[in-house]
């Protein structure tokens, strides 16, 4: 990284400033598990680098399509690090950081810096409350590296509002919550990056100027998904069954998917 481009691939507006910690459609990165339980983290960082050469332009590891909770910190450390050395340096690496309070955020977004994390991405405490305060205890923890906020309120309820965006040490949000109108208000009104988390928008959001989308779906359909963000209302029609069964079954859907095309292991973390 250098001072003209913070994070590779990173859009800037004319002053320099980043505006975008990427552009395109980026992998939501499941965890690859052994038989016996153990992080696989071989199988996982080479299935995000088959993924970046399938046109992923980043690549979100720990989220929560990564069951993240369950990891370990050290845990963590190790699949960040096994992903950031598996890619190209000009794919951003995302970090997924959230926690229930801001001190356990910041510790974590520490140890994502250290493995080598180029963005990191928060959803906020249960409750939302402090949001200023939280993020800033993230964003001072991630240094030079850019934050993104996490909207998702299906695991971190109320989340972020739209109008409480423009006020947090935040590049941009994730907002996974596939709403249209919400989609429609950030895109109007917050001037920050907007990448959707959702693949049932993708074919609004990529037309009416989103930065980009950080998706579960894209383990098993990168190709559709990067056609649907261009506007091709046809991929975003022929992903609505995987779409919609992964949003009923979430990562075990993806890893079944996988398991039957690679071979890899199909196993979720008890």
């Amino acid at each position: 990284m250098n001072e003209s481009s913070p994070i590779p691939g990173a859009g800037q507006d004319r002053s320099g400033a980043m505006t975008e910690a990427f552009l395109g459609v980026g992998v939501a990165l499941v965890t690859i598990f052994g038989d016996d339980g153990e992080i696989d983290p071989g199988a996982t960082s080479k299935l995000a680098a088959e993924l970046v050469a399938r046109g992923m332009r980043a690549v979100l590891v720990c989220g929560s399509t990564g069951e993240a909770a369950t990891l370990t910190g050290s845990e963590r450390v190790t699949l960040i690090e096994a992903v950031r050395g598996a890619v190209p340096p000009g794919i951003p690496v995302i970090a997924g950081t959230g926690a229930p309070s801001a001190r356990q955020a910041a510790a974590l977004t520490a140890d994502a810096v250290r493995a080598g994390a180029d963005v990191m991405l928060a959803f906020p405490p249960p409750g939302s409350r402090d949001l200023a305060g939280y993020y800033a205890a993230v964003a001072g923890a991630a240094g030079d590296r850019p934050v993104l906020a996490y909207h998702f309120p299906r695991i971190s309820a109320p989340g972020v509002p739209v109008e409480a965006l423009a006020g947090l040490p935040a590049a941009g949000v994730k907002d996974s919550s596939g709403d249209p109108d919400r989609l429609l208000e950030e895109l109007a009104h917050y001037r920050g990056a907007t990448y959707v988390g959702s693949s049932a928008v993708l074919s609004l959001a990529g037309p009416m100027g989103a930065a980009g989308a950080i998706l579960a779906l894209a383990n098993i359909e990168p190709e559709r998904c990067v056609a649907a963000f261009a506007g091709e209302a046809a991929a975003q029609l022929a992903l609505a069954d995987r779409h919609l069964a992964a949003r009923r079954g979430g990562p075990a859907v993806l890893k079944k998917v996988l398991a039957a095309e690679r071979g890899t292991p199909a196993g979720m973390r008890q």
